[in-house]
């Protein structure tokens, strides 16, 4: 026994030499608090998939380092008949193929830049295209165990973000937890309660086309999940392509554009490079971090041009830098038709 927990089926300890912060890098894997397949507690990161090409299941936990501002030990425990596979590919799915050194190199310059500016004008706040505020900077040092995960598993994230098209927050994470709760499968112990598997495609198949108006899941989400699970082994074999490739080809999916290919392969393939257009808030967002001001898809490329290799990196750091953004407008409160 570890502690309270059964001996794992498959375990290692990585020693990453970096700094590794396992909760906030899985942390985009985690649909909303009540996710059923990817949960943060305080033992660590507990996730429940199938692994990819076998589809054998697999219970994760990944304890956090020490500390996640220094490097050290993260401890990878797995049960199921996965097991052994999923803790072999632990390097990939917390990042450690990311390497942020040439980033950081970049930041330092283009951090120079803005502060030589600042002084030539006299003027403090906002910073052109090739410089950056110094919230984002302080947000790179106050969290340098930041990694990019690389999941590999292309038809659950497809899901999940299929589920956030055009739809609230709360939505998305409704639909969610609906398609696993009634289509998923138990989790090997010792998963925590309430953590299953996500469905497979031939289960997201066979969901009845009247039953997905149950889950708050709109017809257009409906039908693209559908060619998904029609298309899941030509799918899957994306995880092992070039991050842009499998972005394009992912497109070619009815249903499936450039923001849902782009938040997709974010996460599968750990892409630093890939920022996700068609966002409703994301340029504006980028916009005032960099500039103070609003802008649009086109203008948020303008701006992030010099950091080419690194662009979602920085929309990722900008997210952690603590800016306040605009906010327009009362917020959305679609209508629940699910029990009508």
């Amino acid at each position: 026994m570890l502690g309270s927990l059964p001996t794992p089926d498959a375990s290692m300890v990585l020693e990453p030499g970096v700094p590794v912060d396992v909760r906030l890098t899985l942390g985009v894997l985690q649909r909303g608090r009540a996710d059923p397949t990817v949960q943060s507690r305080p033992e660590g990161v507990w996730l429940c998939f199938r692994v990819p090409v076998t589809g054998d299941p697999v219970t994760m936990l990944v304890r956090p380092a020490p500390s996640a501002l220094v490097p050290g030990p993260v401890p990878v425990l797995a049960w199921g008949p996965g097991a052994e596979a999923a803790v072999a590919d632990a390097h990939r799915l917390l990042g450690l193929d990311d390497d942020w050194s040439a980033f950081d190199a970049l930041l330092a310059l283009h951090s120079a830049e803005a502060t030589e500016a600042t002084e030539a004008t006299g003027a403090a706040g906002t910073v052109g295209a090739a410089g950056v505020p110094q919230a984002v900077v302080q947000a790179r040092r106050a969290n340098p165990g930041l990694r990019l995960p690389a999941t590999g598993r292309m038809v659950d994230q497809l899901l999940t973000v299929v589920l956030e098209q055009k739809v609230t927050h709360d939505q998305a994470r409704s639909g969610w937890r609906w398609l696993v709760r009634g289509f998923g499968d138990a989790a090997p112990a010792p998963a925590p309660p309430a953590m299953l598997l996500p469905p497979t495609a031939n289960a997201v198949r066979r969901i009845p086309s009247w039953a997905w108006h149950a889950g708050w899941v709109q017809p257009a989400q409906s039908r693209a999940m559908l060619r998904v699970s029609e298309r899941a082994s030509a799918l899957e074999r994306l995880a092992g392509l070039p991050v842009g490739v499998a972005a394009e080809t992912l497109t070619a999916v009815p249903g499936i554009g450039a923001w849902t290919a782009a938040e997709t392969v974010q996460r599968t393939h750990g892409a630093p490079d890939t920022v996700a257009v068609g966002d409703y808030h994301l340029a504006h967002h980028v916009g005032e971090a960099l500039t103070g001001r609003r802008t649009d898809d086109a203008g948020m490329l303008r701006l992030l041009e010099s950091w080419a290799g690194h662009r979602q990196r920085v929309v990722r750091l900008i997210g952690l830098s603590g800016v306040r953004f605009s906010r327009f407008g009362p917020r959305l409160a679609p209508a629940d038709h699910r029990r009508r």
